[in-house]
């Protein structure tokens, strides 16, 4: 079946080894095709039992598809091979002809391995760059074995080319749910063969007519292609007279073995402990022999078709036979084989992710080399493969044991992966379990703290507190007391005494300076920063979270958003221009674009960049901050008019704040809640839910909440609760004290007092203050007060003061602040139904609901550009672009860029006449 791109096969029929498989060569004939012909990216499973013929079809989609014009990457995963990051993909990825990706490039990802999602991104971008004219085809083999990054590229990576032509083809046992918000993966499930497909491949192998007798024995097959194949191949060697075939392998296996000499079983064996695939070099030292010296071995078991030699490895022809031949050693012969393969592997200078593997399968308690290992293994991957990491470091900590000294060191590793793993509860229960055993009192307080960052996650800032201070009356070094005492100001910045919470940062600062410990003066830094914040104290939040992020640069985002604050846009504009290609922390990085852009009235860009945030979260599975990426994605729906959009998103806040309450969480929630019941007209209710937003702590203290104070004097005074607006103006006020060259906090402070005494000329103030600032949102509402209170007395400049309003709401996109100003500008005209520049209510779908930002995107990429020059372009990240794209793409009803560019002629086109 070597026909060119257009040629098919006569319908029903199917080569040998593909018998019965018609329709799903069918299927996978048409994704190539459709993705040659520019419909987008595909994914498609090949799902079923060992020897099912997963491998034949996969192998016939990568004929089919290199006859098209395809650049194909074919690999495989390996049982054994779970600890080597990105090992699965980069099998298929290095190897081809041309290869997808050149050994620079891939040099390139692997020293970023430790960055998941930027490793994921790069790797998208240079995949992304090779199909730009070309189609490409990514399949890999036995997907169930692919370590966890490639399982964590493979999640990402379908939709994030979801516009691209690349079709993904993998192979499994069963699904592995691997494909987050990617394209719906074809799914072809393979089942046994009928009766009829037996009968072919049997005439096929025999070349004659089936005697019954040939079928009897078929049927033990089960309909499983390779079982009936090995029971053909052994009826065309002995006759259905000769020695009974085997119902199953292991039993067929057994037979061939036995006519093995004793050396090349002895090979054969060791081969299977090493994995479907092994080096001679590797079977040959645990042998103890010489590789030279295995030659009539590897001859004799390639004989027996047991073997197949790629020229760099040697192989068992399925893995059904290394199965077989491994299911025949008794289980104590193969854990001894896996640990003295272990043994042998680091003997030979290889690295733990090679050893590991074995020890899983074979340490046994106090089994102390393995127990280095593993903690040697949890470290290297625990930046890329934190799960992977804590199971390790977990194992090792099951090996000490109880009574062992060692036992102290191990479990502290294994709280420090768990707790970056995000297995948070279980870290702090391994913890507990180790603080029972009374360790010395140094040990004590360096278990609590490590666990004090487990705790902290937890939001447990009381039980952070109460150890923080035990383990500080034990401590004796230096560097540990210095963490201890920059834990406890953290858990204190959430406290009500900042002044004594800023005194134990200031002295933790002090002893990280004098113990040298890096860890510390990180910890100090970030803790005088969080109590500036909470204290609203904005230069000084500034100055130390700069000094930080100077010091690590993966505190870049805290700057910003501190910076933020300060109403100081154009520092943090381009502190955003050079994070660089590779930020450590992209989601925090994202947040804090989203906060200047919603700080400057870009309300559409600002979703975009919460939902790439958010998007981000959900990839690393570590959610942390959605509940604030809600809020303000629901405070901006109502902004723009879509109260529907904004209750999806308080239900989802709703469900997570059930799921995991926390303090800060309580706040924001609260606010939100406040502002969907003032819209819906319930102002009591609303304003009762702004008080009680201040249950632990003032308004203003929650960060996230004080650009909305002023919308919450409004509430409280809508709510007839005079006495709650007192309270918020006053806080307004204060906040306006501490930050005297804060436009935006003098402006609030100013428009809240307005409010509160209903002070026409405070308002004028507030909007003159605010018109300096930066934050045309903030201005729109001043002047919007303004223009109202002006029309209310008579005055004509009411006018003026709505209109500049109108034209601020209409800009950023306040569609429903934006219709309620025009009703006033009618008032203040005398013209009924004048639009004063309103705008129609954006569609849903097609090309007028695409935004600005949109617009922009489709046309970039429509014009030729890969996602990483559009974000170039336009000075965002290739993340934010993506995110775009997804929005186009739904809207538009189109999946690949061939589609976006035809309609975005078609609008050019159409432009001149239309306006459009």
């Amino acid at each position: 079946m070597s026909a060119g791109p257009g040629a098919r096969p006569a319908a029903g029929l199917s080569r040998p080894g593909l018998r019965g498989r018609e329709a799903e060569l069918e299927r996978l004939r048409a994704l190539v095709e459709a993705v040659r012909d520019g419909e987008g990216g595909a994914v498609a499973l090949l799902l079923g039992e060992p020897g099912i013929g997963k491998t034949v079809l996969l192998r016939e989609a990568v004929s089919l598809a290199r006859a098209h014009g395809f650049v194909v990457s074919h690999g495989h995963a390996e049982e054994l091979h779970e600890l080597a990051p990105l090992a699965s993909l980069a099998s298929g990825l290095l190897h081809g002809d041309p290869p997808l990706l050149a050994g620079a490039d891939f040099a390139d990802l692997a020293g970023h391995h430790d960055q998941r999602i930027w490793l994921v991104e790069r790797l998208a971008q240079l995949i992304e760059e090779r199909s730009a004219g070309t189609p490409v085809l990514i399949a890999l083999d036995d997907v169930q074995w692919a370590d966890p990054l490639s399982r964590f590229a493979l999640s990402v990576l379908p939709s994030r080319l979801l516009s691209s032509p690349v079709l993904w083809l993998l192979t499994g046992r069963e699904d592995p749910e691997l494909y987050g918000h990617g394209p719906r993966p074809a799914t072809l499930a393979l089942r046994p063969l009928s009766g009829t497909a037996l009968t072919e491949l049997a005439r096929d192998v025999l070349g004659a007519d089936v005697p019954p007798r040939v079928q009897e024995l078929l049927d033990g097959a089960g309909g499983n292609p390779f079982l009936a194949a090995e029971t053909l191949s052994a009826i065309a060697a002995s006759g259905t007279d000769g020695p009974q075939p085997p119902e199953r392998l292991v039993l067929g296996v057994r037979g061939r073995l036995a006519d093995l000499r004793p050396d090349t079983l002895h090979f054969l064996r060791i081969g299977s402990v090493l994995g479907r695939a092994f080096s001679l070099a590797d079977a040959a030292a645990l042998c103890g022999r010489p590789a030279s010296a295995l030659g009539a071995e590897v001859d004799e078991a390639i004989a027996a078709a047991l073997l197949h030699d790629d020229g760099e490895r040697l192989l068992f022809r399925h893995d059904l036979l290394r199965q077989a031949v491994y299911a025949d050693l008794a289980p104590s012969v193969r854990r001894a084989l896996h640990r003295e393969a272990a043994s042998r592997l680091v003997a030979a200078g290889r690295s733990s992710a090679d050893a590991v593997p074995h020890l899983l399968k074979s340490a046994e308690p106090g089994d102390t080399e393995a127990i280095g290992l593993l903690g040697t293994a949890a470290t290297d991957v625990i930046a890329v493969m934190p799960d992977l990491a804590a199971d390790l470091a977990v194992r090792a900590l099951e090996l000490v044991p109880p009574h062992a000294p060692m036992v102290f060191d191990v479990g502290e590793r294994a709280i420090v992966a768990l707790t970056r793993a995000g297995r948070y509860t279980q870290a702090r229960d391994t913890g507990d379990v180790l603080l029972a055993r009374r360790p010395p009192l140094d040990v004590f307080a360096r278990l609590q703290s490590v666990l004090g960052d487990t705790l902290w996650h937890l939001d447990d800032v009381h039980e952070l507190t109460r150890r923080s201070t035990a383990a500080l009356a034990a401590v004796t070094d230096p560097a540990i007391r210095a963490r201890l005492t920059a834990r406890q100001a953290l858990a204190r910045s959430r406290g009500r005494d900042l002044d004594a919470a800023r005194e134990t940062a200031e002295r933790a600062l002090a002893e990280a300076a004098r113990s040298g410990d890096r860890e510390a003066r990180v910890l100090a830094l970030w803790g005088l920063g969080e109590i500036a914040l909470n204290a609203g104290d904005c230069a000084a939040a500034v100055e130390h979270h700069t000094a930080l992020s100077v010091f690590d640069g993966a505190f870049l985002p805290e700057e910003a958003v501190a910076r933020i604050h300060m109403d100081d846009f154009d520092t943090v504009r381009r502190l955003l221009r050079t994070a660089g290609d590779a930020p450590l922390r992209p989601a925090m990085l994202i947040w804090a674009q989203a906060t200047l852009n919603t700080a400057l009235g870009r309300l559409d860009d600002a979703d975009a960049d919460f939902v790439t945030a958010e998007r981000l979260e959900a990839e690393l599975h570590v959610p942390g901050n959605l509940v604030n990426i809600r809020v303000n994605r629901g405070l901006l729906a109502l902004l723009r008019g879509d109260r529907d959009a904004a209750r999806e998103h308080l239900d989802v806040v709703r469900a997570t704040v059930a799921e995991r309450p926390n303090t800060g969480n309580h706040a924001t929630h609260q606010y939100f809640e406040a502002v969907v019941a003032d819209a819906d007209g319930d102002h009591a209710a609303a304003a009762d839910l702004v008080r009680s937003a201040q249950r632990d702590h003032p308004f203003l203290r929650w960060r996230l909440l004080r650009p909305h104070v002023v919308q919450a004097v409004r509430i409280a005074l809508r709510g007839g609760d005079r006495r709650l607006a007192e309270d918020l103006a006053g806080q307004a006020a204060d906040h306006a004290t501490r930050n005297p060259d804060v436009p935006s906090a003098q402006g609030a402070a100013a428009h809240a007092s307005a409010l509160l005494n209903d002070d026409g000329g405070l308002l004028e103030v507030a909007a003159g203050i605010l018109g300096a600032g930066p934050r045309p949102l903030a201005l729109a509402a001043a002047s919007a007060d303004l223009g109202r209170a002006l029309l209310t007395s008579g005055d004509a400049s009411a006018t003026a003061a709505l209109s500049r309003a109108h034209e601020l709401y209409a800009r950023a996109g306040a569609d429903a602040e934006a219709e309620r100003v025009r009703a006033d500008l009618e008032r203040a005209t005398s013209s009924p139904g004048r639009r004063t520049g309103g705008r129609r209510p954006r569609a849903d779908q097609g090309w007028d609901a695409l935004t600005a930002s949109e617009r922009k995107v489709a046309r970039l990429i429509a014009a030729g550009h890969t996602n990483r020059s559009a974000a170039a372009a336009l000075v965002v990240s290739p993340h934010t672009v993506n995110t775009h794209l997804s929005s186009i793409f739904r809207k538009l009803s189109v999946r690949s860029r061939v589609h976006l560019a035809r309609i975005v002629l078609a609008e050019d086109d159409a432009a001149p006449a239309t306006g459009g």
